[in-house]
């Protein structure tokens, strides 16, 4: 006779040091478990029970799961943050599996990351701005644009697609331009910086790992940013944050299918 499947697990936000004060943020869950500590010496687990049957993913456990993340890091605490969060058995697990294989390798990765959270910059043009700003510095463009305006539009089609092509590839030179500026601008308030890849959608995102004695610092410098680029960028600055682009990978999130 084969033992019923447990019902009930751990769901691991991330890893904090002992005696950390567990976050009142509702995360994971419906409803969403309180988040506890698992101790073992020196380093804790956030933790929270979950439901096993019920499938997890959904953009409102995400959303909890990063602010139970982001409460912690907002209250000047170290974190190691699980992108996506893992699964274990019980509490157990998490100290037999987790925590005491990797004590050290967590108690250093936290002093690292003491008194640092992360701040991540957005900067979406605004279109028609942009849009004219290419046309009036790019002449190729502009001829191209009035001769698609010209012909019919079966006849035009090539050049529609390459036009298209031309402007793409503006707006993301432009936006490797304007992620520079942001770094120079963000950067030397900053411990370190992690700037993703620039689309034509979304030119300039940045993360910067930022010592809490500098925060209000660091906003002032966005604040000045985002006024000097109104009217043509929507700027957005969200943080503190956990230290999500800084911190190193720990584990893979595992689905409660994977058990025995």
């Amino acid at each position: 006779m084969s033992a019923t499947p447990p019902q009930a697990a751990c769901y691991v936000y991330g890893i904090v040091p002992s005696g950390t004060r567990p976050p009142e943020a509702a995360g994971v869950g419906d409803p969403p478990a309180p988040v506890t500590l698992v101790s073992h010496h020196g380093v804790a687990a956030l933790v929270g029970e979950i439901d096993v049957r019920r499938p997890l993913g959904t953009p409102r456990d995400l959303i909890g799961h990063a602010r139970v993340l982001d409460e912690v890091a907002a209250a000047r605490t170290p974190v190691l943050p699980f992108r996506f969060g893992a699964v274990v058995r019980d509490t157990a697990a998490v100290t037999d599996e987790l925590l005491a294989p990797q004590e050290q390798r967590f108690l250093a990765a936290l002093e690292d990351l003491d008194g640092l959270a992360q701040f991540t910059a957005r900067a979406t043009y605004r279109q028609d701005r942009v849009l004219r700003e290419i046309v009036a510095h790019r002449p190729d463009i502009a001829r191209l644009r009035e001769e698609v305006a010209e012909l019919p539009e079966a006849a035009s089609r090539p050049r529609r697609i390459r036009l298209g092509e031309l402007v793409a590839e503006a707006l993301v030179a432009r936006g490797r331009s304007d992620t520079d500026h942001l770094v120079a601008e963000l950067g030397p308030l900053a411990a370190a910086t992690s700037r993703a890849e620039s689309t034509a959608d979304q030119p300039a995102t940045v993360s910067f790992l930022v010592a809490a004695d500098r925060w209000s610092a660091f906003e002032r410098a966005a604040d000045a940013l985002a006024a000097d680029w109104d009217g043509r960028v929507d700027f957005r600055l969200i943080g503190p944050l956990a230290p999500y682009d800084f911190a190193p990978q720990l584990v893979d999130a595992q689905g409660p299918g994977s058990w025995d």
